[in-house]
């Protein structure tokens, strides 16, 4: 296989990028000159979704020390969509930009422009095809979702080919393929796939069940690269990878009166995986499920997962958030408070055992009372993630809302984190809130927390006033403070950090301000989640949709 220079692969993506580039603008040309006849046969809409950050230098905090704080001072992403419908014909194209962003790596900037993604639609009768950049997924995406999130600029929409038939009312049958979606650019190895969903009635029985199929084919390159690391590893270690994996996955949804089952379990053949710091040759398997009860006054939901060695990437040269095919299900809550978002648990690939359990009680219209467990084990019997919640929400007092709760939870930050050798953090928060209408369009809201812990940072206080200004304006004021420096803490001692935040809505449109000294930690949003260094600096934000 010949070798190109980092100059002459640049050399190429440049000509590529500026054919992309050249091609979006003849489309705009055309779509704007004709902007009147396509309105008048059709709906053209689209959305607007601007980034920035201007970064202030601050090492009591760590907020330093790499080319954002030191050299750029600014930068951001934007990204604007356009969607056209018309008699069964769907055409969508959208522009990313990325100028010294920090989204895909915080301490380095990420610069690129160009066709984000485009796609063409059609549907004839029973049959739809699209072409271009594909989002989908296959039962819960268990074994395989592209999607996008921008929070965490997770982008793996698949570059191809996909075609859809409904053979009946109540069954289609679905087949993709093409290659994952890296950046302004795309991963080389080949995914191919096929769905067949049902939904069927037995008396009040309501059941839709699917199943699905994966190949994904590594191109040489790849290959390449995984041979040399396996003959980098000891003798023993060693063995004859293969270009091809396949993967199998079956799913039920049954719906009865106010009860709901969902399960889905999923089997990969084997092939290179990195376990333990070197590849090994492993198949894997994965098992969710989710059972619920619903009637006046209570609601409890079961949810359960075993993996085991269920890694779905492009190659096994990719890591943390790269050349994901698949989106595993986390039985984790996302709590929304700030002290407890700092440790929430990502699925893991390797090894998990994880059980979950909620109860809503809600005995009047004025009072809501959550409970929640979560036990979360390695197949090893090490442990990974407790956590024991109650919340009581009461609204029996005119014009106020009160909320109080209590959180109990064990996280081991050396996985999680990636931090050798230090301790389960083991943590105690209690909170409140307290909503007050001042009349019909004008509310405030306070929050409170303590965090009483003594690994990781120590222990943490935090304090926001919101006031909200109904349909426009909302303000916000925070502070998490570090009253008692733990192993981690910065050697300057415990910090402020402040969040001073303003957003403004007309109509369609909302343009958000804030300053933000935010501490190292992890960033979760639909349980996937990465590590982040500690902010500091101004963060504007435009979205608006058309």
């Amino acid at each position: 296989m010949p070798k190109f220079s980092k100059e002459t692969k640049f050399v190429r993506f440049s000509k590529f990028n500026n054919l992309l580039m050249k091609s979006f603008l003849s489309f705009l040309t055309v779509l704007l000159l004709s902007a009147n006849t396509l309105l008048a046969q059709g709906t053209l809409s689209g959305d607007l979704m601007l980034n920035a950050n201007f970064f202030q230098r601050d090492e009591a905090i760590n907020a330093a020390n790499n080319p954002l704080y030191d050299n750029y001072l600014s930068g951001g992403e934007g990204w604007l969509g356009l969607r056209y419908n018309y008699k069964g014909f769907t055409a969508t194209l959208r522009a990313d930009a990325f100028h010294n962003s920090n989204l895909f790596n915080p301490t380095q900037a990420l610069n690129g422009f160009g066709i984000g993604a485009w796609s063409v639609g059609k549907d004839f009768e029973n049959l739809s095809i699209t072409v271009g950049y594909i989002y989908d997924q296959i039962g819960s995406g268990v074994m395989f979702r592209a999607y996008e999130d921008r929070g965490l600029l997770i982008d793996n929409s698949l570059i191809g080919i996909r075609l859809k038939y409904q053979l009946t009312d109540h069954v289609f049958i679905k087949a993709f393929t093409g290659q994952q979606k890296f950046n302004l650019s795309k991963y080389n190895p080949v995914i191919k796939g096929a769905n067949v969903e049902g939904d069927y009635n037995l008396g009040n029985v309501q059941m839709i069940s699917g199943v699905g199929a994966l190949n994904r084919t590594l191109d040489q390159g790849s290959m390449d690269l995984v041979v040399s690391n396996i003959n980098s590893q000891d003798t023993n270690k060693r063995f004859v990878p293969k270009y091809n994996m396949y993967a199998v996955t079956a799913y039920n949804t049954l719906t009865a009166g106010g009860f709901s089952w969902y399960i889905e379990g999923s089997y990969k053949t084997e092939e290179a995986i990195v376990r333990d710091n070197f590849l090994q040759y492993k198949d894997g398997n994965v098992l969710f499920t989710t059972l619920g009860y619903a009637t006046k006054g209570i609601a409890v939901n079961f949810t359960g997962k075993r993996t085991e060695n269920y890694i779905m990437r492009t190659s096994p040269n990719e890591v943390l958030n790269r050349g994901m095919i698949n989106w595993q299900p986390i039985v984790a809550r996302l709590r929304p408070q700030r002290l407890m978002a700092r440790y929430t648990p990502a699925s893991q690939d390797i090894s998990e055992i994880a059980a979950g359990a909620d109860v809503l009680i809600a005995p009047n219209d004025d009072l809501n009372i959550t409970l929640n467990g979560t036990y979360i084990n390695t197949l090893e019997d090490v442990t990974l993630y407790r956590e024991g919640y109650a919340e009581a929400e009461y609204r029996g007092f005119k014009d106020w809302i009160l909320q109080v709760g209590f959180q109990y939870m064990e996280y081991n930050q050396e996985l999680y984190q990636v931090k050798p050798l230090v301790p389960i953090v083991k943590s105690m928060i209690p909170f409140f809130e307290v909503t007050k209408r001042l009349s019909k369009k004008t509310s405030i809201r306070t929050e409170w927390e303590y965090q009483h812990t003594q690994q990781d940072f120590g222990s943490w206080i935090f304090g926001l006033v919101e006031l909200t200004i109904a349909p426009k304006w909302s303000f916000a004021l925070s502070d998490m403070y570090n009253i008692s420096a733990g192993p981690n803490s910065p050697k300057s001692g415990p910090q402020h950090y402040y969040n001073i935040f303003g957003a403004y809505t007309k109509g369609p449109h909302r343009f958000t301000l804030s300053y933000v000294k935010q501490v190292e930690g992890i960033n979760c949003t639909g349980g996937v989640c990465r590590y982040e260094p500690a902010f500091s600096g101004v963060r504007f934000g435009c979205t608006s949709q058309f």
